[in-house]
């Protein structure tokens, strides 16, 4: 199946960092600073939302892999935001280059990968798991 994705594509996702988003209530670590975990989901978002609204109904992406640098710390109370673009198509496996940022920094960067999968499929095969 063709899927009309083309290399260039962009997604942008941007929060207000909390409470509930710091490394100390995530547990990933002692600090009230944005949690790098939390910062490589809002990558994934923007991954998402680059391609994922072109899709034909019943397919989606889900992400299989990331290399990504936390570089800078962001505090409680200040945006936050992640940009994705679509590096390269092959086949169903999508390669995004993917930055954060924050009101100050550049706060992480790395490259992210996501598959096209079939919704009900995919479903169906985890649901033959339990």
């Amino acid at each position: 199946m063709e899927f009309n994705l083309k290399v260039g594509m962009e997604g942008k996702l941007e929060i207000i960092v909390s409470e509930k988003d710091t490394a100390e209530a995530f547990g990933s670590g002692g600090v009230k600073v944005y949690a790098t975990p939390l910062m490589i989901g809002l990558m994934e978002g923007a991954a998402l939302k680059a391609v994922d609204p072109h899709l034909p109904e019943g397919f989606a992406t889900v992400g299989t892999h990331l290399d990504v640098k936390h570089l800078a710390a962001t505090p409680v109370g200040m945006k936050a935001y992640a940009t994705a673009e679509l590096l390269k198509v092959e086949g169903k496996k999508l390669t995004f280059k993917v930055e954060a940022f924050d009101e100050k920094d550049k706060i992480g960067e790395g490259t992210h990968e996501r598959y096209i999968i079939q919704l009900d499929k995919f479903i169906e095969r985890v649901n033959q798991k339990k």
